[in-house]
């Protein structure tokens, strides 16, 4: 099989993936939402940012970062990975570790706290899932992750309909997102050690390796955390938990949409790599122009239609409790063409060991986004969160372009940015005309 029809046939595995545990995650959304309400829902946003804000300031990159060191020929894959792994486990269990001790600082319930305790070990799972995300992606075997993506899925709703049915409380459902969690990354590290890629190794030159590639993109992320999780971090500090709820639910639908953006530059990373790394620089812009046209169809018609199905979304996903999450979510959805757009760039510079080169972006956008939190939150609360985290992946998507286009002469042609653009105004002309239908029958009218 050839390279292109390899990414071709691992891109469609992936996405098959991806829509089957988006729906399990959807429906598990949706159950917790109608059975929780704004405030336990509340605690349950609460927890979960504050834990991603933690494990954004300790991402370091690792998935590219992976997929890169994987792609260079300078490394024994199997030892690399156990490294890797190694250098993930010391750096993200020392950081989850002390999450509980920092939360007890916060102004937050006391459920809050107590769920912050123990999901600390969801998302040091994930930090594991992330390295083996990359190798997967660069092995173009991302069955595996969809795989295990589904079967964590269905514990988590699984989990969530026992519960409801036995009448639970909040804890109880964050003991279940853990356990999910767990599944999910077990599945993915069982089968890289049936490989022989499984395992914990040290390596002090592969240690430092990883270091020096990966502490642009760290600091970097650091700044990221501000600006990619300070709105909901800030905002429950200065809103009640019920607020913060009606937040979260919108910005649960945006994550949705966002990761079809880092899944798919994290499939095309590899490709981009391995044409940068060997000089071949025409083919490299080539590919990068492919992957901004791929990037602009998927993330353009997704603003559209977000922005006019906002309240039919909302609705459907949480249930009529959460109707006001269609304010927020009509805001973020704009955010969502940013989060494309930088998602390609960095990709790009990540491609071409120019993450250094980019910092100075991270940092100004988390400076000027961190004074915009504090300036508006108090005042606005969610609606300002909504806008500053807009001008956030905005600026960073703009600012990110102009900075690689510096380093390889990249002169995108917008050809069928203008069609993409012209096929989504005429969707979203379909779907203002036929307002009473349906969203389920919106969707596919649309697309």
């Amino acid at each position: 099989m050839s390279k292109t029809k390899a990414v071709a046939h691992n891109t469609i595995i992936q996405f098959a993936g991806k829509a089957v545990s988006t729906a399990l995650g959807l429906i598990a959304v949706a159950m917790m939402t109608r059975y929780l309400g704004q405030t336990k829902f509340g605690w349950y946003t609460t927890t979960i940012a504050f834990l991603q804000f933690i494990g954004i300031i300790v991402d370091f990159g690792m998935t590219p970062v992976t997929g890169q060191m994987l792609s260079e020929p300078e490394y024994d894959n199997k030892n690399l990975l156990k490294n890797i792994l190694g250098f993930r486990l010391v750096t993200a269990g020392l950081a989850f570790g002390i999450a509980p001790i920092i939360v007890l600082f916060f102004p937050y319930p006391l459920e809050v706290k107590v769920a912050v305790s123990f999901t600390n070990i969801s998302f040091l799972a994930i930090s594991m899932r992330q390295v083996l995300t990359g190798f997967y992606q660069k092995k173009l075997k991302m069955y595996v992750q969809a795989i295990g993506e589904v079967l964590g899925r269905l514990v988590l709703v699984g989990g969530v309909f026992t519960l409801i049915y036995l009448g639970r409380s909040f804890l109880p459902f964050m003991i279940v997102v853990t356990a999910a969690s767990i599944v999910y990354t077990c599945i993915l590290f069982w089968y890289a050690w049936k490989q022989g890629y499984g395992g914990l190794a040290y390596d002090k030159k592969i240690w430092k390796d990883i270091t020096i590639k990966m502490w642009p993109l760290a600091i970097s992320i650091m700044f990221n955390v501000i600006y990619l999780k300070g709105d909901t971090v800030i905002l429950s500090l200065f809103e009640s938990q019920d607020k913060v709820g009606i937040y979260g639910a919108a910005y649960k639908v945006i994550d949705i949409l966002t990761e079809s953006a880092m899944m798919m530059m994290g499939l095309l990373l590899p490709l981009l790599t391995y044409a940068w790394s060997r000089g071949m620089v025409d083919e490299f812009r080539r590919r990068f122009q492919k992957s901004f046209d791929l990037m602009m169809a998927l993330g353009i018609p997704m603003v559209v239609g977000a922005i006019l199905l906002a309240e039919k979304i909302m609705r459907l996903v949480a249930g009529s409790k959460f109707g006001a999450s269609s304010t927020p979510l009509k805001i973020l959805a704009l955010a969502v063409f940013g989060v494309f757009l930088g998602a390609t760039f960095s990709h790009a510079a990540v491609a071409m060991n120019k993450q250094k080169q980019t910092l100075w972006v991270y940092i100004s956008d988390a400076i000027l986004t961190l004074i915009g939190y504090l300036i508006f939150v108090p005042t606005y609360g969610m609606l300002g969160a909504a806008w500053m985290s807009v001008f956030s992946e905005l600026y960073a998507g703009i600012f990110l372009y102009f900075t690689v286009r510096k380093f390889v002469d990249l002169k995108l042609t917008f050809t069928t940015l203008f069609k993409i653009i012209i096929a989504s105004a005429i969707m979203g002309l379909s779907l203002w005309f036929l307002p009473d239908w349906h969203v389920l029958i919106l969707v596919p009218v649309g697309g």
